[in-house]
């Protein structure tokens, strides 16, 4: 191809009874083909490619950080991409955290830790067994360290009526406590330069959570 990438020309092909097809045809560049971007996971490295019609692409090559929707409370942070899990394509590309479309990620639970204790007024990390919470009253480390932010009679109720309605999937809330959330990429790292998705609930999550059993296995 004109650029030094594979044509996406049928020319070079045999025909389907087997027999040599005649070229005769040059390689045309509306026919070009590129090299796969193969995005890491690494500190930010996007580069502009000018495509046909004077469009630009953004081949990210390595992305550490996107935007990352949490579906079911209507929520979206800027989160950081810990670590790739699984890729239904190969093994491979887990080996090498590549990012690709549909790519099952670890990200950071933090910023959304942060908006459900400003939203319901709990905080995530902290769902522990009756016994612990008792042992860490008697410790007293954590009231030091974190002193409680003032609320007013008015916002404690809201919140507490929040949190009154409020169903959180058990399979979610039970992945907070490592910091980790299992997410799927959404976006096409390669063409659009961002790695953005959606935290993985219901259904979905328990089919990714088998699938990541019997890769262990």
């Amino acid at each position: 191809a004109p650029a030094g990438g594979p044509p996406r020309a049928p020319r070079h092909k045999h025909r389907a009874t087997g027999g040599r097809r005649n070229i005769h045809q040059k390689k045309r560049k509306f026919e070009m083909g590129r090299p796969s971007a193969l995005c890491k996971l690494g500190a930010k490295r996007v580069r502009p490619v000018r495509c046909r019609g004077g469009n630009m692409k953004y081949r990210g090559l390595r992305i550490d950080a996107g935007n990352f929707a949490w579906g079911s409370e209507n929520c979206a942070k800027k989160v950081r991409i810990l670590d790739v899990v699984y890729n239904s394509t190969s093994n491979e590309l887990v080996r090498t955290k590549t990012l690709t479309k549909n790519t099952i990620v670890q990200i950071d639970a933090q910023p959304f830790v942060q908006w459900y204790l400003k939203k319901y007024g709990s905080d995530l990390r902290k769902k522990v067994k009756k016994g612990a919470a008792k042992d860490a009253a008697k410790d007293g480390k954590d009231g030091k360290e974190e002193p409680e932010e003032k609320k007013s009679r008015h916002v404690i109720f809201k919140l507490k009526a929040r949190e009154a309605k409020q169903k959180l999937d058990p399979a979610v809330e039970e992945q907070f406590q490592s910091g980790r959330l299992l997410a799927s990429i959404a976006s096409r790292p390669g063409q659009s330069g961002r790695c953005d998705g959606y935290i993985l609930e219901g259904e979905e999550l328990v089919f990714y959570k088998r699938k990541l059993e019997k890769k262990k296995k």
